[in-house]
């Protein structure tokens, strides 16, 4: 065994096929739970921080889906402008965001956007903002195990193309660029930030570089984007998101993001 790298590094073969797939984990969950078989809706949404489902649930908008068999998470219904929507709260962290993102897109879903709570980075803006993530530091675990070594993991091209200038018209701003993708929040030192910061980077988040690389390795339609709430603690009053915890300017970021992806 080569013991000169950590053991996240060793032992990865990305041509090979998981034995453990997220077909098998449904079936079972289907059978044990008496799930039936059915569909879920073709554009699901990831809301880690659970105040969108959250809202919807409270003003009986959602409705739970039957066909779901999820062994950790509920996933609800919800029509809003005219589209119907999967969505999935409180999926925190990049291993359980693709956890996930790859049990959706077995049962039935084409597109999946996430809209992830984010602390500022860079300082030329002040929060509230969303940033259309397009590349994402891979300061976490997971994506290591679907793609080899490297800085970033990306939106894919024509997706981002395809949304262009799709949120001109939202009343809160939309920026291009990139995030810092880690795993321990409680871990964004100085000297970290500094580094980030140095490399262009809006905004640190938890799920977006291992989304992405998911994505490429399986061909999977993702659109993430940070919804930049905070400057990390760093004065009383922070971590305000807008009206209904955000949720409403939320609702219509994901419907524009849906518009474009179904016009093409």
């Amino acid at each position: 065994m080569n013991t000169s790298r950590p053991p996240i590094m060793r032992s990865k073969e990305y041509d090979h096929a998981s034995l453990f797939d997220p077909e098998s984990l449904l079936r079972e969950a289907r059978r044990q739970k008496n799930i039936p078989e059915g569909q879920i809706p073709p554009i699901c949404v990831l809301d880690p921080d659970g105040d969108i489902v959250s809202n919807l649930v409270a003003t009986s908008r959602a409705e739970v889906n039957p066909y779901w068999a999820c062994y950790h998470t509920t996933l609800y219904n919800f029509e809003y402008r005219g589209i119907e929507f999967g969505i999935v709260g409180f999926a925190v962290g990049a291993s359980f965001a693709v956890l996930i993102a790859e049990e959706l897109f077995v049962s039935g879903c084409g597109l999946l956007i996430s809209v992830t709570s984010s602390g500022l980075i860079s300082p030329e803006q002040k929060p509230p903002f969303y940033v259309l993530i397009e590349r994402a530091l891979r300061d976490e675990g997971t994506s290591y195990h679907y793609l080899p070594p490297s800085d970033y993991s990306y939106i894919d091209k024509e997706l981002l193309a395809m949304l262009g200038d799709a949120f001109s018209e939202l009343t809160i701003p939309v920026n291009v660029g990139a995030t810092w993708t880690t795993d321990a929040p409680f871990r964004e030192t100085g000297i970290a930030i500094e580094q980030a910061r140095s490399q262009g980077i809006l905004a640190v988040e938890m799920e977006a570089s291992a989304l992405y690389a998911f994505a490429q390795v399986c061909h999977r339609a993702v659109i993430c984007f940070a919804h930049v709430t905070n400057q990390m603690g760093s004065f009383e009053g922070d971590f305000e998101k807008g009206e209904d915890d955000g949720s409403r300017d939320a609702l219509e970021l994901i419907a524009t993001t849906a518009k474009a992806w179904l016009s093409t």
